[in-house]
């Protein structure tokens, strides 16, 4: 089932009421925050993070919330299929990079040196 096909006018109302309740705890935690500047700020944290804790909860009760989780244990998965080049691969490949922009470098330097005498010439500021 996906967000933009639900049929049940209820789940529709229902995931509306989510994403409101998960809307109205954020605002309230800001103005909360705000409103209890005066407390240390390891307590505002805490309080935070509870907050935090159950808007995610509830956000991964929505259609949405649940295809993100889904697609985070797929992305997982094929996460572990990749095959990571080992130290000596890595380093290999790194000095490859760097000499080729070595080699790059000199070789626009030497152009751009050309350039500039040949402009300097046509121009005549170049005796």
């Amino acid at each position: 089932m996906t967000v933009s096909r639900m049929e049940n006018p209820i789940e529709r109302k229902l995931e509306w009421l989510k994403w409101l309740g998960i809307a109205s705890f954020i605002v309230i935690g800001l103005v909360a925050n705000y409103y209890y500047i005066q407390q240390p700020w390891p307590l505002r944290l805490l309080a935070g993070l509870l907050l935090l804790g159950v808007v995610l909860f509830i956000a991964t009760q929505t259609a949405r919330g649940k295809q993100f989780i889904s697609f985070a244990y797929e992305s997982r998965t094929e996460l572990r299929k990749v095959v990571w080049p080992t130290r000596q691969e890595t380093m290999q490949t790194t000095l490859v990079i760097a000499a080729m922009v070595i080699v790059l470098a000199l070789m626009l330097w030497g152009i751009d040196g050309m350039l500039m005498w040949l402009i300097g010439w046509l121009t005549g500021q170049r005796g």
